[in-house]
């Protein structure tokens, strides 16, 4: 079985890292064996303000600046443990100050002080948390958004071979305009990828109204251009609907190119294609490098402007074969001087030097570490790629089909 779908390399604090409840201040980095110990650092300012005032002349009196203790805590802890911290704060005072004599002590003025700046770190630690706790709400919220528009695929689902990869130009939403997909069906495999034009919430909008159309068109419809015309009319109807509602995204479009695989009965058939004015894919393999014509189909949304669907290729790949298909924020990453990064040429050179490139997951690797590279790092756009290929004779997916039978 091969490994899953590639995803984007993320810090330690990402999305997908799991973070605990903040109801209680175990957020906090500091962990030793998975246990939070986020209170050792005000205990240790604490003891260590005691300490020192024990050790010190009446003229140089510290114990005041125990205040601290609490505000420490009220960034690293939990509301109680501030409260406690807080507490102890004021006791601590209170027995430090009565030790020394009369005319050494700091007195009333101090210890309002101290009092005051524990009631204030209990309500700054209560404020932080509610804020956290909407924080990782809205980030489950962004993650729940991603993975409907972009769902994690099955290994080789729909008897294909592939490997994706997506990097959002909003590192906190997570998600774009860019989409893909893998639709099995009796008539054969679809795949569909593609860019709605902007950015934003508008464009997420797009990509999920794209993609529900083409899961269920890409399942029930035995020809792939009744599939194309279809989803050229959700992006139309999804307009007209922006305009009547009175947003200012209804003149939308999305570029994409919708393939259709021969199903396992007749696995020699060609590989089906309708380019709506999208990077064309390339196919790469034991032969080298070869980009696909372009096609004369024009983007999602405008097909109203057309005299007719969308016009359909038909390919027919070697044995070893992968289809790479990209978004523009892999051919329009530009490096320092303004260059744009040369894709064709990139992945040339690279299966030239090691021809196991040509495998889904290691081609989508290289041309996500490349694109990085070329960009400094730096992304102008949501990013795509995604590579598909079919799977070996032996591998199934099991998927069960629910629908009418072709015929």
């Amino acid at each position: 079985m091969p490994p899953p779908e590639l995803t984007p390399p993320v810090p330690p604090d990402g999305p997908d890292a799991p973070v605990p409840s903040a109801g209680d201040g175990r957020q906090s980095l500091l962990r030793v064996r998975g246990h939070s110990v986020s209170w050792l650092p005000p205990l240790a300012l604490l003891v260590a303000l005691v300490a020192f005032d024990l050790n010190t002349s009446g003229e140089l009196r510290v114990i005041s600046w125990i205040v601290l203790v609490p505000g420490i805590a009220a960034a690293l802890c939990g509301v109680w443990t501030t409260a406690l911290f807080a507490l102890l704060s004021v006791l601590a005072y209170v027995a430090m100050d009565t030790t020394w004599p009369q005319q050494y002590q700091t007195g009333l003025p101090d210890f309002i002080l101290v009092a005051a700046g524990g009631v204030l770190a209990v309500a700054v630690s209560w404020v932080r948390l509610r804020n956290e706790r909407r924080a990782l709400h809205m980030r489950d919220v962004a993650e729940t958004t991603r993975r409907t528009v972009l769902r994690p695929l099955p290994p080789y689902w729909g008897g294909l071979d592939h490997a994706a990869v997506y990097l959002a130009a909003d590192s906190v939403a997570k998600v774009g305009g860019d989409f893909y997909d893998i639709q099995p069906s009796p008539y054969g495999t679809r795949v569909l990828i593609g860019d709605v034009q902007g950015k934003g919430l508008g464009a997420v909008d797009g990509a999920a109204v794209l993609l529900s159309s083409f899961r269920e068109s890409g399942y029930y419809e035995s020809d792939l251009t009744t599939v194309a015309r279809r989803l050229d009319a959700r992006m139309l109807r999804h307009g007209f609907y922006c305009a009547q509602v009175g947003r200012d995204d209804s003149d939308r479009f999305a570029t994409g190119v919708l393939l259709g695989f021969p199903p396992r009965t007749a696995p020699h058939g060609p590989v089906v294609l309708v380019n709506f004015g999208h990077q064309p894919p390339l196919l790469v393999g034991p032969s080298g490098v070869r980009e696909l014509p372009p096609g004369d189909g024009l983007p999602l949304g405008l097909g109203d402007l057309s005299e007719g669907p969308a016009p359909l290729q038909r390919i027919w790949p070697a044995a070893g074969d992968t289809l790479l298909l990209v978004t523009d924020g892999v051919t329009e990453a530009r490096d320092a001087q303004g260059e744009f990064f040369p894709l064709v040429a990139a992945v040339a050179v690279a299966l030239a030097e090691d021809p196991g490139v040509a495998e889904p997951e290691r081609l989508v690797a290289f041309v996500r570490d490349a694109t990085l590279r070329h960009g400094g790092n730096h992304l102008a756009d949501d990013t795509t790629v995604f590579a598909v290929r079919p799977a070996p004779a032996d591998a199934t997916d099991g998927y069960p089909f629910f629908g009418p039978p072709p015929g």
